[in-house]
């Protein structure tokens, strides 16, 4: 695993950057539907008048399919008549609330009364 050299960093640093090695084994970037994974990067925080950006170059990437059921929510009966009573909607509208704010029956309230954002 190749580092920044320490010539490089003082470098950075009389041009007001202040830099620093991270000495990180894997990265990973998750969005919606995958994760990209590098392996044996190259890692660097830097800190520019007041702004951090990382670094990550190099190392070995992948990527791999989020698993389907990591996004799905257990909708229990008791909130779904709970927040059909509150709102007077139909089950579908109130189970797709549902889905939608993760289970979160305020929010799914909120959502289905107009109240959300």
């Amino acid at each position: 695993m190749a580092k920044i050299s320490q010539k490089d960093l003082k470098n950075l640093q009389r041009m007001g950057i202040k830099a620093e090695n991270i000495d990180a084994i894997r990265v990973t970037i998750e969005t919606k539907d995958e994760l990209i994974i590098i392996e044996s990067p190259i890692v660097m925080k830097t800190s520019v008048m007041g702004q951090e950006a990382i670094l990550v170059s190099g190392g070995q990437t992948r990527t791999e399919k989020k698993a389907e059921e990591s996004n799905k929510v257990e909708i229990k009966e008791e909130d779904v008549k709970f927040v059909m009573e509150q709102t007077g909607k139909s089950e579908s509208e109130v189970r797709e609330a549902l889905a939608k704010t993760n289970g979160d029956i305020a929010s799914a309230i909120m959502l289905l009364t107009g109240q959300g954002s």
